[in-house]
Order: structure tokens, then C-alpha cells, then sequence
């Protein structure tokens, strides 16, 4: 294959005349570049599970065209028969992973084109989910760089940059979410000096964001996760963007287990904490992070994992939460598509949410 900059392949894409989702197989980077055409439902719900497409944007989209490859191949030709089968293509795919709400906001989005068109007939509600499907990739686009944009509004030319995990363009359809102001910067000049978290156990910062930054030119540095509090204490580091998977009401957000241990540092240190959020990761449903489901992962992930031999004694005990979540307290803005969040964060989320239903109705 072509040698190309890992930027220039589309995290998520999809061929209809072939019936593909196409995805980079985020478990083989940086070392191989792997493009798997997935099929089947089975294929792309294990896609989601082992992270070989990951980041909540872009499992929203991998979900949008899944569920309607699902839906191209119902053969019911009546809507009750074809929503019954929809209906158990979308459950199944929703609990490949409980974490990230874009899962399950995706899903249940193409599920509103199927019951709002329940006049059409099954061939028109096909073809209205393939566009809707579309359409959650295009925004993801545009919400992210709107997101760069704000987030870059709130820091200078030249600063140090903490992230952690990957909210790059390999866990979105461009941009990222929290290398969104990063990579709007590059394109300015700013010249950000940025500190990549290696993230363990799954090592989504050294493999994932060091590797795109990198390929990008931006002036990255990976250190260990537990290097953050010296960086910070050096005064190498004026902001922390990083994204996130699910945000309760009141604030509270669920991202990359780490994540809250970057925030109590940062705080410790008087800096800023930004939470990159797009609208569809707020869930105003869920009032704290208490109600946050953590997905815990099988333990070999820390013990055998990128290891030739194993790195733990066979048979010892393990926890391995894919998630933590940061208390409201610790944030200090979260960036959305319509505008930046300030504390407290239930009165600027019913702010934003107003803003976003302005602008759809234009």
C-alpha cells in the first residue's frame, strides 16, 4: 500500500454501492494502517467493542450508516415487519459499548427518521436513513471545527497544551474535538506546544494523538500519565483540552480513565481545565455523573497487552475502568458547538440547548 500521512485517510467512510463501512483499524496504529470494509452487523458491533473505531463522534457515525446497512438489507416489505427488524438491529448494535452517548444518540436519531415516515414506503425510509446518516457526518465535521474555534478563543499563541486520551481526528470525522483548537491553530501559526498523555492501559495518546500531532507538524511531547503533575509544576502547561463521552446535567464528565486525575492536577496548579463537548455528548436526562454506567474492561489489558511477555503474575486480580468522571468542580469551561459552558454548568447547558433549537429552526 502507498505510504500517506494518517491524516489524509477518512477515520469513518462508506461505500453504498458495495454495502461497506469502512473504518481505520485503530488497534493497529501507528505501526500499520489497516482499512477494514465491514458488512455484517456482528463485524461492525465488534468494531465498537475492541475500539477498532472509537471516540464518541466518531461512533456516532460508524452507528449511523451501521444501523442503516441493517436496514438496507430488511427484506419486510410492510413497515410494522420492517421496524420490528430495525428495532432489534438498532438494540443490538446500541449495546456494544455503554459509555459513550453518541452510541445510542445516534441510533436513536436514524430511529426517529424510521417512525416519523411511517406513511413512505420501506424503499423512501431506506433511502431517508442513508441521508440521514450523511447528514450525522457532515455536522460531526462542522461541530468539531466550531468547537476549535471557540476553544481557540480562549488561549494564546505560543502556550503549552496538556491533552490526554485521542479527541483527534481519529475519534471524529475531522478536526477532533479537544485537537480541534490545536489543529485551527497550526493553521494560524500559533505554534502550541503540546504534551500528549501516553494514556494507559490502551495507550490511545501515545499510539493515537502523539501519532496524528506528529504527522501533522504540531509540537507534540508524549509523556507518561504520571509525568502531568511535573510539566504542570515546570510551568510548561497554560491549558488541558480534552473531550469526553458522556456529560451529566450538573456538569460532571465521563471521559478516558485518567481524566480526573489530569483535572484535580490542573486545578492544583491554576490551570485551566476545557472539557470539548459536542451538544450530543450532554445528556440532560442523566442529572449527575453518579448516573454515569463505567464500562470495565477485561483485565489482560493491563496485564498482557502490547507486551511480548506478560507484565503481571498470572492470576492476579485486576480492575480496569475504561471511564472516570470528572467532578463539575474541577471544570472550568466545557466548549460546545454553540458556545462555551461557565459553572454552573445546568443554567449554561439550557443556555446552549436554546441556541441549538434557534438555529435549527432556521
Amino acid at each position: 500500500m502507498e505510504q500517506r500521512n494518517i491524516m489524509s485517510y477518512e477515520t469513518v467512510s462508506f461505500d453504498d454501492a458495495k454495502s461497506e463501512l469502512i473504518i481505520i483499524d485503530q488497534t493497529r496504529l501507528p505501526y500499520e494502517t489497516k482499512m477494514l470494509h465491514l458488512t455484517t452487523q456482528k463485524e461492525i458491533w465488534n468494531a465498537i467493542y475492541r475500539l477498532e473505531v472509537r471516540g464518541a463522534p466518531a461512533i456516532g457515525v460508524a452507528a449511523g450508516f451501521g444501523i442503516y446497512l441493517a436496514a438496507k438489507a430488511i427484506e419486510a416489505d410492510t413497515y410494522d415487519a420492517f421496524y420490528a427488524e430495525f428495532k432489534e438491529a438498532k438494540d443490538y448494535l446500541d449495546s456494544s459499548r455503554p459509555t459513550a452517548v453518541n452510541l445510542s444518540w445516534a441510533l436513536n436519531r436514524m430511529e426517529k427518521v424510521v417512525v416519523s415516515n411511517k406513511d413512505k414506503s420501506v424503499q423512501e425510509i431506506k433511502q431517508l436513513l442513508l441521508k440521514e446518516a450523511i447528514e450525522i457526518k457532515e455536522e460531526d465535521t462542522w461541530v468539531c471545527k466550531t468547537i476549535g474555534e471557540y476553544g481557540l478563543s480562549l488561549v494564546e499563541p505560543g502556550i503549552g497544551i496538556l491533552t490526554h486520551c485521542n479527541a483527534g481526528q481519529l475519534a471524529t470525522s475531522k478536526y477532533g474535538t479537544a485537537t480541534a483548537p490545536i489543529y485551527l491553530g497550526q493553521e494560524k501559526g500559533y505554534n502550541f506546544k503540546v504534551f500528549a498523555d501516553e494514556t494507559r492501559p490502551l495507550l490511545q495518546g501515545a499510539r493515537l494523538t502523539a501519532y496524528e500531532l506528529h504527522s501533522s507538524g504540531v509540537d507534540v511531547t508524549l509523556i507518561c500519565d504520571n509525568m502531568a503533575s511535573l510539566v504542570m509544576k515546570n510551568g510548561w502547561v497554560q491549558a488541558v483540552f480534552v473531550g469526553c463521552d458522556r456529560v451529566a446535567a450538573n456538569g460532571d464528565s465521563a471521559n478516558k480513565i485518567g481524566t480526573s486525575g489530569v483535572a484535580i492536577l490542573a486545578k492544583n496548579y491554576g490551570i485551566p481545565m476545557y472539557i470539548c463537548a459536542p451538544t450530543s455528548t450532554i445528556d440532560m436526562a442523566c442529572e449527575t455523573g453518579e448516573g454515569i454506567h463505567i464500562e470495565e474492561r477485561p483485565g489482560e489489558e493491563i496485564t498482557e497487552m502490547w507486551y511480548k511477555e506478560r507484565m503481571a503474575p498470572a492470576g492476579v486480580k485486576t480492575f480496569n475502568p475504561a471511564f472516570d468522571v470528572t467532578d463539575h468542580e474541577f471544570i472550568t469551561a466545557i466548549i460546545t458547538e454553540y458556545g462555551i459552558a461557565k459553572p454552573p454548568f445546568n443554567e449554561s447547558f439550557r443556555e446552549i440547548f436554546k441556541r441549538k433549537e434557534e438555529a435549527q429552526k432556521k
